[in-house]
């Protein structure tokens, strides 16, 4: 099945800043070659005083090694120094990854609308 360009878009990430907390959605694949740009948009949000970034992974369609140590670095951060890290879950194919690398426990997701979770 040939790719076509409309299809893959690249990767981005949208932030909505509110009352409470800062939204960070990615689109896209977050791999070795993206994951920088959520670290960075992530290290400048949090740099400004952010105490709660909740991170909505339902536009990322791919989710390798660097996602997941990005992911897992950014919530031992989080519990380090006293910010909220909260995730929405991403696609089940995102979802699979997290549970087949035992991490699903360890990280806090919020409901599919936004509501913390547990």
């Amino acid at each position: 099945m040939p790719l076509h360009g409309s299809k893959l878009e690249p990767f981005r990430c949208e932030v909505e800043p509110d009352r409470t907390a800062v939204w960070v959605r990615p689109i896209g694949e977050l791999d070795i070659a993206t994951a920088p740009v959520l670290e960075a948009q992530l290290g400048e949000l949090w740099s400004v005083g952010f105490s709660r970034i909740a991170l909505d992974l339902r536009e990322v369609r791919f989710l390798d090694s660097t996602g997941l140590h990005l992911l897992l670095s950014w919530d031992a951060r989080s519990r380090a120094d006293g910010f909220v890290l909260e995730i929405r879950p991403g696609p089940a194919s995102v979802q699979r990854v997290l549970e087949l690398a035992g991490v699903l426990d360890q990280l806090t997701f919020s409901s599919p609308d936004g509501a913390r979770a547990g």
